[in-house]
């Protein structure tokens, strides 16, 4: 089993910018990516972006360069750099992790509760 709890979200305005961390506990050597998706109210759930164990990254086409996915295996986290914050930003985001051989994508796996972000002056 794998606990994931975020933290990092908050109020911003926009163009500022937000560092989202997420720190995984339970059986993290099982774990073969990680990631975040968000959720707007009255939205999809959407992915932000990824990370696997191989390296291997994929965003969101909404990013257009803005946000970067890191890992910090040792101290089994991931974080997430956000920076020219958008109000279509504003969501909450979920960190996720999956222990599949290929990342999916649409969610599955593992999930913290999320961390709310607004962006808003």
């Amino acid at each position: 089993q794998v606990q994931l709890v975020e933290s990092g979200g908050g109020l911003v305005q926009p163009g500022g910018s937000l560092r989202l961390s997420c720190a995984a506990s339970g059986n993290t050597g099982s774990i073969y990516g990680m990631g975040w998706f968000r959720q707007a109210p009255g939205k999809r759930r959407e992915l932000v972006a990824s990370l696997t164990n191989y390296g291997s990254t994929n965003y969101g086409l909404f990013v257009k360069g803005r946000f970067t996915i890191s890992r910090d295996h040792a101290k089994n986290s991931v974080f997430l750099q956000m920076n020219s914050l958008k109000p279509e930003d504003t969501a909450v985001y979920y960190c996720n992790a999956q222990e599949g051989r290929t990342y999916y994508s649409g969610g599955g796996g593992y999930w913290g509760n999320g961390t709310l972000v607004t962006v808003s002056s």
